[in-house]
């Protein structure tokens, strides 16, 4: 038997007269881009180093679109962010040693996140590989180590043959479920040396489908169509899997609340009857999850932040849909299905059969009333109409990234991000620095809408380079720097636990006379006219930075008592 995938088109004359006859002039570096090319990409990010001139060179040869960024960390947020917009592998174009470390917290972030990024580094000359000490400039004994407990696969190029077919292989890597990091080395002399290969022409490097079990989704349906109390509890598994709408149809066949993680945010209408958005950290929001006797958990793998700090205790049964196979049962019990979100969900479309549940609407709007009753309670006015004007001056369709901050983390439970894909967070692996530079990804895969990033100042000192990248490409990224004078977070960590903070307090510069040096246009706001001052920025085309002076607090956790 023949199948579609055995068949093998014959090349016409005119290709065989190409392949035998390629351009002169070309190198190692050429076969990356032009295998980037045949893959689809149009966008790469990246920084030039000595050991990777030769794929920057090829750059000058292709019609691929280069944003550069000032610092390696930062273009590999970018790459997080672009990935994370498109649903496409983001190359990241790095070099050796110092180049390729700075990276890697991006990486962590793009692998917490499961965003896709196709890191491609230069490596030391194939004669220095294998550990030895040559004494080579940026030589590691094994670069690739640094990246193999960060990355979802490691691939090392030594001739030039290898490049088309490991790039293929990364870039089906980073896109099979989940998406997530790869990294691919290529050593100098490999990337310099002139090649008489072929153009690189084709590239049909489809990723893997990830299908659940029949078996197991005929359970899950037949638990989830007799619960009693059903409810979901949607992670960033359901954004990235573009299954938001299968997630909806199937909350309102089975009459089950839905409560989204920081990752999930918008996989959920905010207003739907259904919709307990995004309260997860509160405790009347763990009890009524505690109280369901049938838990449906879709792309989340339950951890710190989505369990109220591991204070969630299930006392039903448990279903959790998750593809990433270490996030499986790890920490609950649970009928665990290895699948891609969408998949799984359709499954269980086919398969469920519909509740009705008169009193789910109104449970819903009772635990609404029960938090917001709660944080009625603490006297933050201030931190609620800020994040209110953000709501307020962001236009429905934008995205927005956020850095590790005091608003950010407000965002995480009250934010309505308007939409899935919308808003962004550096809450897979927590490091600062994320937002702007992330921000500025998003707007080169979509520059067709503003985008806004925020921060708070401490996380803002990690980015300041990027103003002049913002301005180079004319990118329209608002960002919004929340300034305390300080990691205000941490300020309030240090004074809770030790009664005192210390090496929370920053000196820092002023920012709008900073913006303004780079040529991007700058205003200091206050909490009563940050509304117009962000949709005025936000409507202007170009970068602009909006500064807003004050010191936020954070709502109280829950899970202390718990």
């Amino acid at each position: 038997m023949t199948h579609d995938h055995d068949l093998v088109l014959r090349p016409t004359q005119a290709q065989i007269d190409a392949a035998l006859n390629p351009p002169a002039g070309r190198n190692g570096g050429d076969l990356v881009v032009e295998t980037l090319a045949a893959l689809g990409t149009t966008t790469v990010f990246g920084l030039p180093g000595q050991h990777a001139l030769g794929m920057f060179d090829a750059l000058r040869r292709s019609d691929l679109r280069y944003i550069g960024l000032r610092v390696e960390n930062n273009a590999g947020f970018a790459a997080d962010a672009y990935g994370r917009i498109t649903g496409e592998a983001a190359p990241l174009l790095l070099s050796t040693g110092p180049g390729a470390l700075t990276s890697l917290a991006a990486l962590q972030e793009a692998a917490a996140a499961s965003a896709p990024v196709l890191a491609i580094s230069s490596q030391i000359p194939t004669a220095g590989l294998g550990g030895g000490r040559h004494g080579y400039l940026h030589e590691l004994p094994d670069q690739a180590a640094s990246f193999r407990g960060v990355v979802k696969s490691v691939h090392t190029v030594r001739t030039q043959s290898q490049i088309p077919s490991a790039i293929e292989a990364a870039w089906k890597s980073a896109l099979t479920a989940p998406h997530g990091p790869v990294w691919v080395e290529i050593p100098q002399d490999v990337l310099l040396a002139e090649t008489s290969i072929p153009v690189v022409t084709g590239g049909d490097a489809f990723p893997e489908e990830l299908p659940p079990r029949p078996e197991l989704t005929a359970v899950a349906a037949h638990l989830l169509s007799h619960a009693e109390r059903p409810a979901i509890i949607a992670g960033g598994g359901v954004v990235r899997a573009d299954a938001s709408g299968k997630l909806r149809q199937l909350a309102e066949t089975l009459r089950a609340p839905v409560v989204a993680t920081p990752g999930g945010k918008g996989a959920f209408p905010w207003t739907h009857p259904l919709s307990l958005q995004s309260w997860i950290e509160d405790r009347h929001t763990t009890d009524f999850l505690e109280d369901a006797d049938v838990l449906l958990v879709v792309g989340s793998g339950l951890g710190e932040l989505s369990s109220n700090y591991h204070t969630f205790k299930p006392r039903g049964r448990v279903i959790q849909i998750e593809a990433d196979l270490g996030k499986l049962e790890s920490n609950h019990p649970a009928l665990g299905i290895h699948a891609d979100a969408r998949l799984a969900l359709q499954a269980l479309l086919e398969t469920v059969t519909e509740r009705t549940d008169p009193t789910a609407s109104e449970r819903v709007r009772a635990v609404l009333a029960k938090v917001a009753d709660r944080i009625a309670a603490q006297e933050l006015t201030l931190e609620q109409d800020v994040l209110a004007s953000v709501r307020k001056a962001l236009p429905a369709d934008s995205p927005s990234f956020w850095d590790m901050t005091i608003l950010a983390y407000w965002a995480w439970s009250a934010f309505d991000a308007k939409g899935p894909n919308h808003m962004h967070t550096a809450q897979g692996a927590g490091g600062l620095g994320y937002g702007f530079p992330a921000a500025l990804g998003a707007a080169a895969a979509d520059p067709t809408r503003p985008v806004l990033a925020v921060s708070g100042d401490g996380g803002a000192l990690y980015s300041i380079a990027e103003l002049a990248t913002a301005r180079q490409y004319d990118l329209p990224v608002t960002w919004l720097i929340v300034d305390d004078g300080g990691y205000g977070i941490l300020r309030e960590y240090m004074t809770d636990a030790f009664g005192e903070a210390t090496a929370t307090e920053l000196t820092r510069p002023d920012y709008v006379a900073l913006a303004e040096s780079f040529g991007v246009p700058g205003v200091r706001t206050t909490p009563e006219t940050l509304e117009a001052d962000l949709a005025k920025a936000l409507q202007t085309p170009g970068p602009s930075v909006v500064v807003l002076p004050a010191v936020l607090r954070m709502f109280a956790p829950t899970h202390l008592t718990a």
